[in-house]
C-alpha cells in the first residue's frame, strides 16, 4: 500500500497594515477612513489563511499626518 505524501503546513507569513489619513477630520467617528482602508486588506489575508498568511492585530496608522511632512510616527 502507498503512501500518501504528508502535506507541509504553510509556512505562517504575518502581514501589517498601514493606513494613513492626512486631517483628524471625521476620525471621532465609530467607523473612519481608517477602518474602511484596513478592511479590504484583512478581508484578503483571511481569505488567504491556508497560505499561511496572518494578519497583524494591531493597526499602523497615521492618523492626521499629511503625506508633506517627514515627522511621523
Amino acid at each position: 500500500m502507498k503512501k500518501r505524501p504528508e502535506s507541509k503546513a504553510p509556512a505562517r507569513i504575518r502581514c501589517a497594515i498601514y493606513t494613513r489619513k492626512s486631517t483628524q477630520d471625521g476620525l471621532e467617528q465609530e467607523f473612519n477612513s481608517l477602518d474602511a482602508q484596513r478592511d479590504s486588506p484583512v478581508a484578503y489575508f483571511v481569505s488567504r489563511k491556508a497560505e499561511g498568511l496572518q494578519c497583524l492585530p494591531d493597526p499602523y496608522n497615521n492618523d492626521g499626518y499629511t503625506g508633506g511632512i517627514m515627522d511621523r510616527r
